[in-house]
């Protein structure tokens, strides 16, 4: 199995301002004079998690330039290379994967999302586009449809036969999807459904498929029967004949170029009295027979409309792995070449690498501590969606969970993702902005992935009503003394007494040392107990502020929820980052190499204590830090975390695996190392050989000593 020694810097990667050793008291930190040892190899098979050949399987397709983005394609000679490379993929068998044995796949869900992901390194079009085809409209057929629908459709859609669109979001009602426009009436005449766009701001928008290569569509549209208004449900609609012309009825627009996925062929369409077969409805969750009446296994028409777009859940999971994936990759050509490219005299005649410099440890070094948090944490929400859609354990508490946690993560991570990337990019200086180094089309391919599937803001404030709600049932009979207790204590120093920090209350100024004042925060337990405590109180304090609201006419209700909106964003992304925290601390404790499990101790508590400095002026004026403590913790931020972890830089992006062939960077791939080797060459020749000229500042200098 192989290793890398990942030891204390040599002299020529020694940092400019070495840290100061570690103090004596900072004793539980296990190292060898030489430094721990990381086992690359253990550590990027944990990485790739229980999916890991269908990872490797992916992996191996994408090293083929078939698949590879040409940068100098236009936007027409892009989307037809991206609808060769889905035929591609059909051919490879790799779209199958989550549908059932019958239509040649093998009911791996987790399979599926884990290989899709990978796509995103090919890139970014293709695979969204693949997701297009079968992670919505292929999957809204089979889990919004029933059988017939599945023999119906099924085939042609799994091989590319029939392109299809997934037709929700509207111009005017992106993630509102309960208030779309477009209406789907039933004609118990005719045995038909009538699909209609009234007005324009009903139009379909932004559709993967639709401007040009889409054959048919699975509609959202409020369903009427009888007069009555059964909310949205899902239909299968024909979109164009076989020569590529709209059906009757049938009206569109292609969005053209994007600020990114040009791959991907986003349109618009319009529905004029369209007329389908009532068996168009897939029916799982609702049915209409003949003479119009409505029926569905689930009685409450809000349960039954989070429940079939509870099914749809896998999109958001793709899309916190394949932003992860793609994380990953910017901080490996981000870090790579802050390891070769040498910059400003470090004395000795000798430039020094950028990665010695501590602010660009502190630029790259904590996003690569949140890229693992990403990824432990995407194999979590892996492993949980895979449980519910294989039936192990689903229920309606485990879908719930599920939506849930979607919701959190995807925001967290397409937001951190594009941080990940910027930062990667402006670390990288001007060699980051060329095409060739991929950065800059990177973040503008992710750059939408903060908004589709659910704008990020909307998706958070879902997360946070969760919080409240599960608050209130903990609370529901609890009286408004009691209540009035217990966010009391969430502002007081009970609960740090309680919680056995009581400690964080203290000055640290008479400690004497960094290491012994952010010794109490630093461990695990006390990281645990920080941002657990943070998430807590501010859930019982929006809790406090909102309880009259159930009390309240809805447009109050509504208003005192719009006064306090942001602080629900902030609540939810606080609760993220903890299942992130929390993620990163599972798997520390699957690690039996000891040197792998030193080195992401010391990433986890860079991400860990990293989320308490980012958030120190609540902890401050919370009362948990004193704020002696909280500069202790940049200190040791500063001064321990990035002295240690930048000699293990490299090897913790190599456990990433990604080949050269996956990578296509100039500057990671070797370039920018002969570039620096060359110019060190040359002027160690020129010096040996007496021809060097005699540097003016020399001079100056010799006339001085000469006084």
């Amino acid at each position: 199995m192989s290793t890398i020694e990942s030891s204390a810097p040599t002299e020529a990667t020694a940092p400019l301002a070495p840290s100061t050793p570690p103090e004596a008291d900072d004793s539980t930190i296990a190292t060898t004079d030489a430094g721990p040892t990381l086992d690359v190899a253990a550590l990027g098979q944990q990485l790739m998690g229980r999916w890991a050949d269908s990872r490797r399987a992916s992996r191996e397709l994408m090293r083929k330039e078939a698949f590879h983005r040409v940068p100098t394609h236009g936007m027409d000679e892009h989307r037809e290379r991206v609808l060769g490379q889905l035929k591609l993929l059909v051919e490879q068998g790799t779209v199958h994967r989550a549908f059932p044995e019958e239509f040649g796949g093998d009911d791996d869900f987790g399979g599926f999302i884990a290989s899709f992901e990978e796509l995103v390194i090919g890139d970014p079009s293709m695979q969204i586009k693949s997701g297009v085809q079968w992670g919505l409209y292929a999957s809204a057929i089979l889990q919004l449809g029933t059988a017939p629908h599945h023999q119906a459709w099924l085939p042609d859609a799994l091989n590319l036969t029939t392109p299809g669109a997934f037709a929700m979001t509207e111009t005017g009602h992106g993630s509102d999807v309960s208030a779309v426009g477009t209406t789907a009436t039933y004609d118990s005449a005719t045995d038909e459904w009538v699909i209609h766009t009234p007005f324009r701001a009903a139009w379909k928008d932004y559709l993967g498929n639709a401007a040009l290569h889409g054959k048919a569509a699975v509609v959202f549209a409020q369903l009427i029967t009888r007069g009555v208004n059964h909310g949205v449900h899902a239909f299968y609609v024909p979109l164009r004949d076989e020569k590529g012309a709209f059906l009757p009825g049938i009206g569109g627009e292609d969005d053209g170029l994007k600020g990114g996925l040009n791959g991907i062929d986003n349109g618009r369409l319009h529905f004029t009295n369209v007329r389908v077969p009532r068996t168009n409805l897939l029916n799982r969750y609702g049915n209409v027979d003949e003479n119009g009446v409505y029926t569905s296994p689930i009685e409450s028409p809000g349960r039954r409309f989070f429940t079939m777009l509870g099914t749809l859940v896998q999109g958001r999971v793709s899309l916190d792995g394949a932003v992860t994936v793609a994380s990953k990759l910017a901080m490996t050509i981000a870090i790579r070449y802050g390891t070769e490219r040498r910059q400003f005299d470090g004395g000795e005649r000798e430039e020094v690498v950028l990665l010695d410099y501590q602010r660009h440890q502190r630029r790259l070094l904590p996003r690569l501590a949140q890229t693992y948090a990403m990824s432990f944490a995407h194999e979590v929400f892996l492993e949980k969606f895979d449980a519910v859609f294989s039936g192990r354990t689903d229920t309606d508490a485990d879908r719930e969970d599920l939506e849930t946690l979607a919701a959190a993560l995807k925001s967290l991570s397409t937001w951190n993702a594009l941080d990940i990337i910027q930062e990667a990019r402006e670390a990288c200086g001007g060699q980051g902005f060329l095409a060739a180094n991929r950065l800059t089309q990177l973040r503008a391919d992710l750059d939408i992935y903060a908004t589709f599937e659910g704008d990020n803001n909307v998706l958070l404030q879902l997360v946070a009503k969760r919080l409240l709600t599960d608050y209130s049932r903990a609370f529901a009979k609890a009286d408004a003394g009691v209540m009035a207790h217990y966010v009391a204590d969430q502002v007081n120093e009970a609960v740090v007494n309680r919680s056995g920090l009581r400690r964080l209350a203290q000055s640290v100024a008479d400690f004497g040392s960094t290491a012994r004042s952010v010794g109490y925060v630093r461990d695990t337990a006390s990281q645990r107990q920080l941002l657990t405590d943070r998430v807590e109180t501010m859930v019982a304090e929006l809790a406090s502020k909102l309880r009259s609201a159930s009390k309240l006419p809805k447009p109050q209700a509504a208003a005192l929820f719009n006064r306090h909106q942001n602080a629900l964003i902030e609540t939810a992304k606080a609760h993220g980052e903890l299942l992130q925290w929390e993620a990163f601390t599972e798997a520390l404790e699957t690690i039996e190499h000891e040197g792998n499990r030193q080195v992401l101790t010391w990433l986890r508590d860079l991400f860990g204590l990293g989320l308490i400095e980012k958030n120190l002026a609540w902890y401050v004026i919370h009362g948990r830090l004193s704020d002696h403590r909280a500069q202790a913790i940049t200190d040791y931020i500063d001064d321990r975390l990035l002295p240690r972890l930048r000699p293990h830089a490299r090897a913790l992006t190599d456990a990433f695996e990604f080949a050269p062939e996956h990578i296509r960077a100039d500057i990671a791939t070797g370039e920018e190392q002969a570039r620096q080797d060359e110019a060190r060459d040359y002027y160690a020749e020129l010096h040996r050989s007496g021809l060097a000229p005699i540097d003016e500042k020399d001079l100056l200098a010799a006339k001085k000593a000469r006084r």
